[in-house]
């Protein structure tokens, strides 16, 4: 007989079996991370450990290391010290961070190179920092002289030496991040801290971040040009770090390795000045900001020049032996100096990511536009496929003295590029007007992505014309993925269906953050994966698509993991009537449901008809074209040549063979020019335009493959 009672345990134990697997599987997957966590655990209750704090032990100076251990011939302390802890709360810090830390890179290295970088680490942490301490603690530094005499316990060294390593095998742009974190750590850690543990860290994560790839060859990811995104997020990163240690040194002074780190004369005045200048740069360097990156070079140049001013000055009274009136914290000071050196350095190495005008810039060009008065005269009257590009805010807005029409463009290599057609009721009086007023800024002049009314009314007031892509049109009213030239598309639909994957058509500035953080995964694999220069001008990104005119189509699973990725840029009629889209974005996850762009592209087709849109464009891909017979037949060579060069690399017209799928049918997009003179100077720009971030150098070793 049974009853409820009996069953309940019964239906309780399948329920545990996939951790129990998960668990075993991970003990299986990580011998030497879970051996060492256990011995540490029987290493705290057999010592009382968990409970009592170790560096209160009579027996704490037989376990644990530092240089009074060794003077004294304890060298098992190398091996002792690493199970515990010196007091019970560090103990779930320090077992989580190595099961976390050493777990991962036993799982990505394998056993015998996890277990060989942690104890490696564990060593050459210790016994460099000890030996440091050996040869400096004579010299009457204060600092040496105190934490000489400190023991110390634990595996963090190892630990941290082991996601170093390790570190060398991701994929941007993480691999980058937190290298980068990894070092600013363990520097300001020995800096404001300055324990003898910090000093392990430091030597540990330093030398680990530099033998790691060759440690890791066989499975190491090459370091890539950091993309404009990732120069503005490592220059806010320091920024914000060092404004982080001036307000640390600010409510919780400490006398760390270079003196005091907190300033007797500061005030809460002079601390709430830095947290806003600091909150300041950091928003306005986060978006791109030219004024900001002057801003930021500026103060960081003066920092720079003080100190350099201080050192001439420190040495002068140096030889007068009156050195100590000059400076009375030398360290703090030398390290903040440091810190605003570097802070110069990278955002001169990264200037290109701060291209942003502001808005004195645009008006100083472009007349009184913004990128609002872009909006509204779209929106008014309306514009072609690209046209939502030309609000884009990379970009500069010429306005006409009627101020009923603008031109969106970009400044590269003393050329005016317009981008798409002019905004407004006559485009032919606007681009007149445009070349005008850019030749009198001594600019030269040009539309790139012109529609063929644009090309020509332009043809007609004497400039001159080539195609340079061709736009590619999908007609929604009567879009049926019906017939054998159709059975791609279908076949994604279908499988979507089966593996449980939806397409959500949202606008993202509206998603949960999980949602947003997946995209930017995405799109900054597809960019750092690739280990080439970020395009740009008429090639959008994940900024773009959280703009709230912007729609985005997302393909989820039932887990809510994100497969891919598709952008759609409104197309406005006159009257502000969104008429089609425009696809920017595209980007699918590796390993994900393979013909997601497919589904994206099909899914969106159909929910855009069924809202009564009229067309779909997959985009123009740049120097992608169908018929090669342009008007000018040096530029069409110039163009079939760039066009082949970067095919290897980015896939333009493989993209665009891969777009027919959807049968579109074609219309031309052209480059409008003054003089065929300029052609050498504009193909320079838009070289410029599309790759801001290359310099002269890689344009020439791409000339040349």
């Amino acid at each position: 007989m049974t009853d409820g009672t009996t069953a309940r345990p019964a239906r309780g134990v399948p329920a545990l079996a996939p951790l129990a697997s998960r668990v075993a599987t991970l003990v299986r997957r990580t011998p030497f991370t879970s051996t060492v966590v256990v011995v540490m655990i029987v290493a705290g209750f057999a010592t009382g450990a968990f409970w009592r704090a170790a560096a209160d032990q009579a027996w704490y100076p037989w376990v644990a290391y530092g240089v009074p251990a060794l003077e004294n011939g304890r060298w098992w302390t190398l091996v002792t010290g690493p199970f515990l802890a010196v007091v019970p709360p560090f103990y779930l810090a320090m077992t989580g961070s190595f099961a976390l830390f050493v777990g991962w890179a036993e799982w990505r290295l394998g056993t015998g190179l996890a277990a060989l970088t942690a104890v490696a680490g564990q060593l050459v942490g210790i016994l460099t920092a000890l030996g440091f301490l050996l040869v400096v603690r004579g010299t009457g530094w204060p600092w040496a002289e105190a934490t000489s005499r400190l023991l110390d316990v634990g595996f963090s060294a190892g630990a941290l030496a082991a996601l170093a390593v390790t570190s060398a095998t991701l994929r941007p742009p993480w691999r980058l991040r937190l290298r980068l974190a990894l070092a600013l750590y363990v520097l300001a850690s020995a800096v404001y801290l300055g324990s003898l543990a910090d000093l392990e860290h430091l030597v540990a994560v330093l030398i680990a971040l530099v033998v790691g790839p060759r440690l890791v060859r066989a499975r190491a990811v090459p370091a890539t040009r950091p993309s404009r995104r990732e120069w503005r997020l490592l220059a806010v990163f320091l920024l914000v770090l060092m404004a982080a240690g001036s307000v640390l040194s600010f409510l919780l002074p400490n006398d760390g390795p270079l003196g005091p780190t907190g300033d007797p004369e500061a005030s809460w005045l002079d601390l709430a000045i830095t947290v806003v200048g600091a909150a300041l740069l950091v928003n306005g360097l986060r978006k791109g900001r030219r004024v900001a990156w002057r801003w930021a070079v500026g103060l960081a140049g003066l920092n720079v020049a003080v100190g350099l001013l201080a050192g001439v000055v420190f040495v002068l009274a140096a030889v007068l032996e009156d050195a100590e009136a000059v400076l009375d914290q030398p360290g703090m000071f030398v390290a903040d100096r440091l810190a605003w050196a570097a802070l110069l350095v990278l955002l001169l190495v990264g200037r290109r990511a701060w291209r942003v005008p502001s808005r004195r810039a645009r008006r100083a060009v472009g007349g009184v536009a913004d990128r609002g008065t872009a909006v509204t005269l779209l929106e008014k009257h309306g514009g072609g496929t690209v046209s939502w590009m030309a609000t884009w805010p990379d970009n500069e807005w010429f306005v006409t003295a009627d101020g009923d029409s603008c031109v969106a463009f970009q400044r590269h290599a003393g050329v005016a590029v317009g981008l798409g057609d002019p905004i407004g009721p006559d485009k032919a009086a606007a681009l007149e007007e445009f070349g005008v007023r850019s030749e009198t800024a001594g600019l030269i002049p040009c539309l790139f992505s012109a529609s063929d009314r644009t090309a020509r009314a332009a043809r007609e007031a004497g400039w001159f014309t080539a195609q340079v892509a061709e736009d590619t049109l999908v007609d929604l009213p009567e879009l049926e993925f019906r017939g054998k030239a159709w059975q791609d598309v279908r076949s994604a639909l279908n499988k979507a269906g089966k593996q449980g994957i939806t397409h959500r058509l949202v606008r993202l500035a509206d998603e949960r953050h999980a949602i947003v953080d997946q995209v930017r995964e995405l799109s900054e694999q597809w960019v750092g994966g690739k280990g080439l220069p970020e395009m740009g001008f008429t090639l959008g990104g994940v900024d773009e698509a959280l703009d709230p005119h912007v729609r985005v189509g997302l393909a989820v699973d039932a887990d809510g993991l994100v497969h891919g990725v598709t952008s759609w840029l409104p197309v406005y009629a006159p009257g502000g009537t969104v008429t089609g889209w425009t696809l920017d974005v595209m980007r699918r996850r590796d390993g994900g449901f393979r013909p997601v762009v497919e589904f994206l592209i099909a899914s969106a087709c159909l929910a855009f008809r069924e809202e009564g849109a009229a067309v779909v464009s997959l985009s123009g891909a740049p120097l992608a074209r169908t018929d090669t017979s342009g008007d000018t037949a040096v530029l069409d060579r110039l163009l079939d040549t760039l066009g082949a060069r970067l095919e290897p690399l980015y896939g333009f017209r493989s993209l665009h063979a891969f777009k027919a799928k959807f049968q579109p049918r074609y219309e031309p997009m052209h480059l409008v020019f003054r003089d065929e003179a300029d052609l050498p100077r504009v193909g320079v720009a838009l070289t410029r335009a599309y790759l801001p971030d290359t310099s002269a150098r890689e344009l020439l070793r791409l000339a040349r493959a």
